[in-house]
Order: structure tokens, then C-alpha cells, then sequence
């Protein structure tokens, strides 16, 4: 059976681990890998591709592809569905919006999106429960223009549905600890100016910023990933 892309990048993934290729040296043309493991040389390209895309090796035109000096792991995150998460633990989920209404967007938050100062936008704040109890507080500025269909939130909170129905092309994620303003402390049940995990993003599409998210989390949550 012909080696589909996945797996021929874990063989050539494998045999750089194993220093057959050792950092900074040349491997074998895709013609050659192609001939060598009897695929198509676009699988080969698509193999390496996802290979350079993780920092493993360099692909420049005309040089050749070499394994990286330093190679990169990059943590691979994506965007939780708060839903599923709560779940995961064992609680019952539930969500609450606290806040909804089109409004001016803040020059920060502008700048962020890559969108204009004042443009307007849907601004949401939602408040996550798990077994009743606050879980996490949800800030966002949402660029309804942006979305490929009609937005239907009934039954299903902002950040489920815009992961099962928004690609994106990329985004930026942030961690941060901030101290708990009036609002997130009662969101949250916590005294004000505790210190408070954040996760902070924003993703974009075709025509520019989708959605800001500041998602404020109560004391104890942990993050995890692999690499």
C-alpha cells in the first residue's frame, strides 16, 4: 500500500531523530524521496511542507531542503470548546449571556483585529458554569461581517458555535495574568484585584479579524498541551 503524506512524514521525521540526517545537512530530492518510497512527488511535498510548517527542516528554493540547525517543536493548540472541556471534568456545562449589543470598538481592541477604531461591532460577554457554578468569563468583540453565514446562537454559546462553523486562517494567542476588575470579580465570585489567568486571542479570516476573545479564568485552572 502507497505511504500517504502523514505517514511518509514520520518516516522522514524518523530518520532525522535517528541523525541518518543529522542538523544542517542536505536530504535527498523529492524526486529521489519520491522514487525511493514509490509516491507521488506531491505527497513528498506535502510531507515536507508540514515538516518545515513544525520548524524540522528549511525549504529554500534552488538550496535544497536541509534539516534545521536548531529544529522547533511548535505546540500544535486549538481553540477549546468550553463546552467540552467542562464536560471533560465531569460537570454538568452551562452558559449564561450577560451582555449583548452592536458598540464602537475600543482603539486597543482595533488594533488587535487589524480593523478600523470605532467600527461596529457585536460586543458579548458570556458567563461559563460548571455544575451551576462559575467556570469562566468570556469578553468579546465579534465582526458579524466576517462570518460566512448567518449567525444562530440559540442553544449553544458564542464559542461553540463559531468553532463548528467559522474557519480561520490564523490568529494570536496570549497568556497572561491580570488582576479581577469589578466585573470579572462578580462574574466570577472572587474578590476584586485577584490574580487571574487569561487567555487572550484573536483569530482572522479572508476579509480581516474575526473575533477578540479575553477569556478570564477562576484561580486554579490549568492549561495543558503536548509536544
Amino acid at each position: 500500500m502507497s505511504l500517504g503524506w502523514e505517514d511518509l512524514r514520520e518516516t522522514i521525521g524518523a530518520r532525522i531523530r535517528a541523525r541518518e540526517w543529522p542538523p544542517g545537512a542536505l536530504i535527498p530530492a523529492e524526486a529521489q524521496l519520491a522514487a525511493d518510497y514509490g509516491v507521488a512527488r506531491a505527497t513528498v511535498n506535502r510531507a515536507l511542507q508540514s515538516l518545515a510548517e513544525d520548524g524540522v527542516i528549511e525549504r529554500r528554493k534552488r538550496a535544497g531542503t536541509r534539516v534545521a540547525e536548531l529544529p522547533a517543536r511548535r505546540a500544535r493548540l486549538e481553540i477549546p470548546v468550553i463546552r467540552l472541556e467542562v464536560e471533560g471534568r465531569g460537570a454538568a456545562y452551562g452558559f449564561r449571556v450577560t451582555h449583548d449589543a452592536e458598540e464602537p470598538l475600543p482603539a486597543e481592541i482595533a488594533q488587535r483585529m487589524r480593523l478600523a477604531e470605532g467600527a461596529p461591532l457585536r460586543h458579548l460577554t458570556t458567563l461559563h458554569l460548571a455544575d451551576g457554578a462559575p467556570h469562566a468569563h468570556e469578553d468579546r468583540w465579534l465582526n458579524m461581517a466576517a462570518l460566512p453565514q448567518a449567525a444562530d446562537f440559540a442553544g449553544l454559546s458564542v464559542n461553540e458555535w463559531l468553532v463548528a462553523h467559522v474557519p480561520f486562517q490564523g490568529g494570536d494567542l496570549a497568556f497572561l495574568a491580570a488582576p479581577a476588575g469589578a466585573a470579572e470579580a462578580a462574574a466570577l465570585e472572587v474578590a476584586p484585584g485577584a490574580a487571574l489567568l487569561v487567555t487572550e486571542r484573536v483569530t482572522f479570516g479572508p476579509e480581516g479579524g474575526i473575533t477578540h476573545v479575553l477569556l478570564w479564568h477562576r484561580p486554579g485552572h490549568r492549561v495543558e498541551t503536548t509536544l
